[in-house]
């Protein structure tokens, strides 16, 4: 499966442990990020990530461009909901075309631990029909 990967600045130490502790399942996986968060997931779980631009430079629509082709079957988008952002329509967007695509989508550690494992437990299987 394809999964989308995208921390706040605020999040990304989150995001770097959260790899580090689900990385057996996360390697059987193509994993996708915004530049340094990728980066970040790399160095710090030795994970192989396609990274695109930087979020705010346009990483999260280049994963936004992959959502809408159906090339994306996860989402983890740990947000920092405190800090306003810039570009915080591209964090909408990324929200909305999930929602739009039926793409499971976590924003917080707790949604982002029970989608990992059911993904290891074979229940996210459906996503292959919408391909």
């Amino acid at each position: 499966m394809n999964i989308g990967l995208v921390a706040h600045d605020a999040k990304k130490k989150l995001m770097q442990n959260f790899c580090i502790a689900y990385r057996g399942i996360l390697a059987k996986n193509e994993l996708y990020a915004t530049g340094t968060t990728g980066r970040l997931i790399e160095e710090a779980a030795n994970l192989s990530v396609h990274k695109y631009l930087a979020g705010h430079l346009g990483g999260t629509q280049q994963l936004g461009a992959q959502i809408e082709h159906n090339e994306i079957d996860l989402v983890i988008f740990l947000r920092d909901p405190l800090t306003k952002r810039i570009h915080e329509p591209d964090v909408d967007n990324i929200l909305k075309l999930c929602d739009e695509h039926v793409i499971p989508l976590a924003t917080n550690l707790a949604t982002a631990e029970l989608l990992i494992k059911s993904l290891d437990r074979g229940d996210l299987e459906w996503r292959e029909m919408y391909k």
